[in-house]
This record gives C-alpha cells, structure tokens and sequence, in this order.
C-alpha cells in the first residue's frame, strides 16, 4: 500500500543530524509541522495509515535505531516553536526550546522558570518527561497544556498528566503542541544572574560542545545507592572514560555519552550495558535508562 501523502511529507529522511550523539538511520516519513491543525492532519494521516509517529524534539536524550524508523518522525516548527508573553504567563509552542524559553524571562521580569535554562529539550518533551533540575521542577510552574491528537487538539491540566520522576501519561500520538507556565514577577537582574549562574554549574559539570548523548541513566532511589547519582556510581564501579565503539562514558561527567566521531546507535547501547553490568556487581544497584528512542531499539533496562 503507498498511501498519497499529506503536504509537508519526506520519505527517507536521515535523522542522526537531528540528535545530539548524531546516531541512527533514516525515517520513513518525515515531516516539520507548523501549526497545530497541520500537526492534527499529520496524526489523522498516520493513525488512519497505522503509521507509527513519533516527535523529535532537541534530540539531546534519543536514540535512534541504526537501521532507522518504520514510521513518520516529526519535528515540530513555525508557531509551534514560539514563545509569548501573556501578562505573567509564558506561551511556548511545543517545539520551543526550555532553555531559550527559560533566557527569554529576564527581559519581562518573569521569575520561576530559571532552571530551564539547564534543560537541554523542547517544552513538549519537558512537559512528557516531567523535566526537572537544579531543585527546579516543571509541574510546579506548568499551568495547562494543549495535547493535540488525530482528532484535534484539547487543553489539559496539569493534575491530567499523572506526573511521577521523569515520566507523563502520555502515549504515542499525543503531542504537546502548546503549554503555559504561569510565573511570578521578579527582578530582572536578580533573574539574569541566577541564569547566569545556573549555566555556569552545568557547563563546569557537564561536556559541552561535542556530540553527546545527555543523561543516560536516572538517578537511582535504591537505598544501596546511598544517596549517590548514576554518575558517581558509573565513576565508582570504573566507567569513567570507558569505551565501546566510538562511544564513550565521557571523563568530565561518567553519566553522559560522546560519540567520538564515528559511533553508532549499537556501540551506545553496549556501552550502556557494560556500565550498567558493572554497577550491579559493585553494587547491587539496577540502573534505569532515561532516554527516548526510534526505530527497533533495545535499551539495557528496559526489559529487565
């Protein structure tokens, strides 16, 4: 069956450039959806198709299969990437960046969001993953969000999203495509400066400026843990460094993932495994996975 497709369409697009480890094959179907009617005629297409979709969003937590995605990626764009000021809410389009959302409140003295700036993802996946950081958390400041679906688009609360540690309800083929976050007025510079501060301690934590995969494992809440991060148990049971392939645990922060110049999506996940194998022989801790994938993916963890 080749089913006549909707405006916007690309097939066999490659996705590895639109990730930050820039891994993986080429999608089927392809699309940049700008406006919400356009994301909901896209969904109709595909659930009418049973074209399994999924939504690219900064890239910087996904995983895409070597051999690609049988399905219609899609990454959101134009009024779906926007960011509004409404009094002392912001607007964000699904697609908008959290971190340049989160450096656009300075200016209107809008204070709550500060630590979005070290979120390396768009407000949709934020809002499915429940993004969190520095002490900040989403669910405090999200005031609603509209979910758009093969059917059409519904706002929701926040209370709707059944909330847990980096987790939503959400399924697939249903697509934050807008969301507000109702803020507090603040100084401006008080706000600047604790931006300011909040890069700096991500820059001097965390590899920049390369291709990287981010958080690869959550932090654990197993009392073997001791209250230690993934990354320090990673470091601890040796894997700082660490390399498979041309992927590596990287030596500034053990829980983040570099591609040294030739990785694939498999040398990854064996070294996922490996980091994984040895922090349950050191410590009897299981690490979780928190990442996001494409295609035919097999995540150490996930079926365990």
């Amino acid at each position: 069956m080749n089913p006549e497709l909707p405006a916007g369409i690309e097939k066999n697009f490659p996705l590895a450039r639109l990730t930050t480890v820039r891994t993986g094959g080429p999608a089927d179907f392809f699309a940049r959806p700008e406006t919400q009617d356009h994301l909901v005629e896209l969904l109709a297409w595909a659930k009418e198709f049973g074209t399994t979709v999924g939504v690219i969003g900064s890239g910087s937590n996904l995983l895409v299969a070597d051999d690609g995605f049988r399905g219609l990626a899609m990454k959101l764009g134009g009024a779906l990437t926007a960011v509004e000021r409404d009094g002392s809410h912001l607007l964000c389009g699904g697609g908008a960046r959290l971190p340049s959302a989160a450096g656009k409140t300075p200016t209107w003295g809008l204070s709550g969001l500060e630590f979005g700036i070290n979120i390396p993802g768009t407000v949709g996946g934020a809002v499915r993953m429940n993004a969190n950081a520095y002490g900040g958390q989403l669910a405090e400041v999200l005031e609603w969000v509209e979910v758009s679906t093969a059917t059409g688009t519904e706002r929701r609360t926040p209370d709707a999203f059944n909330f847990v540690y980096r987790n939503s309800n959400l399924t697939e083929g249903e697509i934050v495509s807008r969301a507000s976050f109702a803020l507090t007025p603040g100084d401006p510079e008080e706000i600047k400066a604790t931006l300011a501060s909040m890069r700096d301690r991500r820059r001097d934590a965390q590899p920049s400026g390369i291709k990287t995969f981010g958080s690869t494992f959550k932090n654990p809440d197993d009392p073997r843990a001791e209250g230690r991060s993934a990354g320090q148990l990673l470091e601890a049971a040796g894997c700082r460094g660490l390399e498979v392939g041309g992927a590596r645990f990287s030596e500034k922060h053990a829980n983040f993932v570099e591609n040294m110049g030739e990785a694939t999506t498999a040398d990854v996940l064996a070294l996922m495994a490996e980091g994984r194998r040895r922090v349950k022989e050191k410590f009897g801790v299981e690490l979780e996975p928190e990442v996001q994938v494409l295609g035919d993916v097999a995540v150490p963890g996930w079926q365990s």
